[in-house]
């Protein structure tokens, strides 16, 4: 408590001894801004139960962090910095993470971007077809903001754009996977309970550099976009060395290329939203080999509208469609999950703004009709002041199989607080 006392109080004072009036000098203000936030984040189990090398008791995750963030802009270009200072209390040890810090620059009638950056792609509303950058779905499910979902990229951006078409193209030459939910905090499935594990992946290598591209513009009223992807899947599968008696487990990460495609636009008295994805599984595409995921068709409808002042519900239907699927079946181990051909998802947002909009409350949902499993995610979010706001956010699994994506977290419900004052 102590370590966490002297952590905040030394951001506070920096928060303070630093001049960030918004024009402190017209020198400064002309080139460089310096912002950032002080904020407090817990989140607290609701079931009772631990994993047997629990880290955090009764807490699921608990941090203190401090962010800077710089924005420096000149004739040639411009520096981004956002650098977070936090002590994880569950671990009980400081940390530093660097979010973003990137250079931009112009080059003839392109903008460069390299750097340590955030890239969001596709239209969907935490589903995601066409965004293929990596996630940190532990923190997703613990509760905390929404923001750290992202992981950020190291990469190379290039954007052009004429005649009202635009494209990007971004080259990841350093792999980041997904951020799975640490088997130390959370109840997770295992095929292999007990058995060792060890991680590969890919090495950083001109032939492993991932590339992807999108060209976007808008016509009739909607933005619609085109997609290309060549990497890897995010997710690692499991290999083990025997299917009958394993003694290691190794976690890799088959090579992927999705060719995709969005739309979103006025319509019907709301906002519609379409978006599909071919996924390429380039290392099984026979779908003989059950530890790989089979090539799969994706698609994602949504539709949002606001009813009323200051109320606004959203809709989303999610679907895979797999390819080989008889393949699979006939050489999955006996005793092992079995993947639909067909699994569907369906989302629902509804959001109600009280008080002047100062208080928000919320309430997302997940339920897949196939897995017979949800996700209820419940938000109150409550703004002081400008700078200052307050929530409690709700994480809560439930399934009919312990082996479906949300099911086996079912014992993983949790409540999270997040204190933020920002500067």
């Amino acid at each position: 408590m102590l370590g966490r006392v002297i952590f905040l109080g030394f951001a506070f004072f920096i928060v303070h001894a630093l001049p960030l009036t918004p024009y402190p000098s017209r020198a400064l203000a002309d080139d460089l801004s310096l912002h950032g936030f002080l904020q407090a984040n817990y989140s607290a189990r609701l079931t009772g139960l631990q994993p047997p090398t629990s880290e955090g008791g009764d807490f699921l995750f608990g941090e203190e962090r401090f962010q800077l963030r710089l924005d420096k802009s000149g004739e040639k270009g411009r520096l981004f910095l956002r650098t977070d200072f936090f002590h994880d209390a569950v671990a009980n040890r400081p940390d530093l993470e660097v979010r973003e810090a990137y250079v931009d620059t112009s080059i003839g009638v392109s903008d460069v971007r390299v750097g340590r950056q955030l890239l969001i792609w596709g239209t969907g509303d935490y589903l995601f077809i066409n965004d293929l950058f990596a996630k940190d779905w532990g923190a997703f499910f613990s509760g905390r903001p929404v923001e750290y979902l992202r992981v950020p990229q190291d990469a190379a951006k290039l954007d052009l754009s004429a005649g009202g078409i635009s494209a990007e193209i971004v080259a990841m030459p350093f792999f980041q996977a997904d951020k799975l939910p640490s088997r130390d905090r959370f109840y997770q499935f295992d095929p292999f309970p007990g058995v060792a594990r060890t991680t590969q992946e890919p090495e950083t290598r001109y032939g492993n550099t991932e590339w992807a591209a999108r060209i976007y513009g808008s016509t009739g009223g909607f933005d619609t976009a085109l997609y290309l992807y060549h990497g890897f899947f995010r997710m690692p599968v499991l290999q083990p060395n025997s299917m009958t008696a394993p003694t290691l487990v190794t976690e890799t990460f088959p090579r992927l290329a999705v060719y995709g495609a969005s739309t979103r636009g006025n319509a019907l008295g709301g906002v519609v939203s379409a978006e599909i994805g071919y996924y390429d599984s380039l290392n099984d595409q026979s779908g003989h080999n059950p530890a790989i995921p089979n090539s799969s068709f994706r698609y994602l409808m949504g539709y949002q509208q606001q009813p009323w002042e200051d109320f606004t519900v959203g809709l989303q239907y999610y679907s895979e469609q797999m390819f080989h699927h008889d393949a699979y079946r006939a050489t999955l181990p006996p005793g092992f999950p079995d993947q639909d051909r067909h699994r569907q998802l369906t989302t629902l947002r509804l959001t109600q703004l009280f008080w002047n909009q100062t208080l928000r409350v919320g309430l997302f949902a997940f339920y897949s009709p196939t897995d017979q499993d949800y996700y209820l995610i419940p938000e109150v979010r409550y703004s002081i002041s400008d700078n200052l706001w307050v929530s409690a956010t709700g994480n809560i699994f439930g399934g009919r199989r312990p082996t479906t994506f949300f099911g086996q977290l079912d014992a993983n419900d949790n409540l999270a607080v997040t204190v933020r004052y920002e500067f």
